[in-house]
């Protein structure tokens, strides 16, 4: 994940983008399946019962066997910025394939500009502040991941359980609060229509207070991400 920091200058507006923008929306607008928020700060859909209770249940079992303490991709070093535990997912395994491909089949992408779906764990307390899932060009981290499939656009998220209290994900600038539960996709697209960053697709994982929430994370790039 990157991290919330000013923009430096004004981004140029992305044709490639763009497109890839309007295509994504088009086809889950039109799929009976997804409702989009009725917001106009942002593109944000949801897809209720993407997942069954059983698959659910296997992610979680897999999250709990790989977990690792959450990194942060910025020139910042916070380290109470980002409290989870996360895992990557072997997107060719028997259990995350269907999945991962699933994913990108909903959003009508070529499953090749999806990174490697992460799991992410949040225990009592833990959190993850407010922050971008696009990449900041002021950061020194961009020449890389130009070479890696350049700039993030649709980010899918699925909750994999109920929880008690707490553990929403809210963007406090679009005015979007969602809480977890169990199998349901949040979607969205971190560009405005004209290919450039949405500021207001800022974020934050909310503390949980009671229990413990599970979540699937796939974010898609403008290039192919695998070569």
């Amino acid at each position: 994940m990157s991290l919330f920091s000013p923009r430096r200058k004004a981004p140029a507006v992305s044709p490639v983008r763009q497109r890839f923008g309007a295509d994504v929306a088009a086809r889950l607008d039109a799929d009976p399946m997804v409702e989009r928020a009725a917001i106009p700060a942002a593109q944000v859909y949801y897809r209720p019962d993407f997942l069954d209770a059983a698959t659910c249940a296997r992610l979680i079992d897999t999250i709990d066997t790989n977990r690792r303490p959450s990194t942060l991709l910025s020139d910042r070093n916070d380290q109470n910025f980002r409290t989870s535990d996360s895992c990557d997912m072997d997107r060719w395994s028997a259990d995350i394939q269907p999945i991962d491909t699933g994913i990108a089949d909903l959003l009508g992408i070529d499953p090749a500009h999806g990174e490697t779906m992460q799991g992410q764990r949040y225990a009592p307390g833990q959190h993850f502040r407010a922050h971008h899932d696009y990449f900041h060009e002021s950061e020194s981290y961009w020449p890389r991941m130009v070479k890696e499939g350049g700039q993030r656009t649709w980010t899918a998220m699925i909750y994999l359980n109920d929880v008690t209290e707490g553990g929403a994900t809210w963007f406090p600038q679009a005015g979007i609060k969602v809480a977890p539960r169990r199998g349901l996709m949040l979607i969205w697209n971190n560009m405005n229509p004209d290919g450039t960053p949405n500021e207001l697709t800022i974020h934050e994982g909310m503390p949980v207070v009671d229990g413990v929430k599970y979540i699937v994370t796939k974010w898609f790039r403008e290039g192919r991400w695998i070569k």
